[in-house]
């Protein structure tokens, strides 16, 4: 096991009732008992994660509503512009293409979760909730999720109820957002930025998955080792 524990950002608001939330400590005893990966893992509650610049990987949790949605978009924000390695599932999926949305593309859209009368969203409601549901996702060939799970297409889990508007895709898309998983209509499930160093977010839920660590939290742990400046181990 490395001499250096990367320091990791665990965004959201821990509770009990949130099942990702429950998985975390296994999911990190795996990483490192099977993988050799230790983490300094530290829960950051919403309110509280402005300035996350000395993390060495920010992992955006369910959970949503969030406490404070503007100290999550703050932690997307700051993974984003300092080239921090950023996970994100289901509302971390959504902030983080938000915060996109706002702070590079200049759309004043919201999060209609948030703000269910306004008259833009870049977030809305899934043409049928995922809540408690599975389903196939779609990777792209040559994406960076589809190098990491191996595979063109996966059944994964979702707790998920909104999702990109479509109507704002080409913005996203022409300012460097990829989206590179989708389910079998075509709708998005997975966001990629293009020149960061790991930046995946998705609507499924990795955390739930039976074999832990799954490998994107994997790939995820181990950009984070490289951020702090040590070799992850090999297979």
């Amino acid at each position: 096991m490395s001499e250096i524990s990367p320091r990791i950002a665990l965004v959201g608001d821990r509770s009990p009732g949130v099942a990702s939330h429950v998985k975390i400590p296994g999911i990190l005893a795996a990483l490192r008992e099977e993988h050799g990966i230790g983490l300094d893992a530290r829960w950051v509650a919403t309110p509280e994660a402005y300035g996350l610049e000395g993390f060495d990987g920010v992992w955006m949790l369910p959970g949503s509503p969030y406490r404070d949605a503007e100290g999550a978009l703050a932690a997307a924000r700051g993974a984003r512009t300092a080239g921090i390695p950023l996970l994100g599932t289901c509302g971390g999926f959504q902030h983080a293409v938000w915060e996109f949305a706002r702070n590079v593309c200049g759309l004043a859209a919201g999060h209609a979760e948030l703000l269910p009368e306004a008259a833009e969203v870049v977030i809305q409601p899934l043409a049928c909730s995922l809540a408690g549901q599975e389903g196939r996702v779609h990777l792209a060939a040559g994406s960076r999720a589809a190098s990491i799970m191996g595979v063109g297409a996966s059944t994964v889990r979702y707790n998920c109820s909104y999702g990109v508007n479509p109507a704002h895709r080409a913005v996203l898309e022409r300012h460097g957002m990829r989206f590179t998983g989708h389910d079998d209509e075509g709708a998005i499930r997975v966001a990629e930025l293009a020149g960061h160093p790991f930046f995946l977010v998705r609507l499924f839920r990795p955390e739930l998955a039976d074999r832990q660590p799954h490998p994107l939290i994997r790939a995820f742990a181990e950009a984070a080792m490289t951020k702090a400046g040590t070799t992850p181990p090999t297979a």
